[in-house]
């Protein structure tokens, strides 16, 4: 997958470094992969959330971060919405970031 973009991801590290391994790992690992469904992504990360909008919720840091995506299957492309504290998420409308 193309992932856009990854300076968002480092941003957030950057400030929070507990954050870094967690989306680094998983930076590399959806990289890596050719995702043609949310199924194939729930095979992967079990506590991954889906909105509508092909919008996808991860869990990082054993849920202390979540990290939205919206992902187009077709081109193969990842884009990153929003990276945040669980409580920064709860403050937001993650069908809308």
């Amino acid at each position: 997958m193309h992932v856009i973009s990854r300076k968002t991801l480092s941003d957030y590290w950057q400030k929070v470094p507990e954050a870094e391994q967690p989306l680094k790992a998983w930076f590399c690992e959806a990289q890596k992969a050719r995702w043609t469904s949310p199924a194939e992504i729930k095979e992967k990360y079990r506590s991954a959330s889906f909105l509508k909008g092909n919008r996808v919720v991860f869990n990082i840091c054993g849920n202390k971060h979540r990290l939205i995506v919206r992902i187009n299957y077709a081109s193969k492309t990842v884009f990153v919405r929003f990276v945040g504290t669980h409580s920064e998420y709860d403050k937001i409308n993650a069908e809308e970031v």
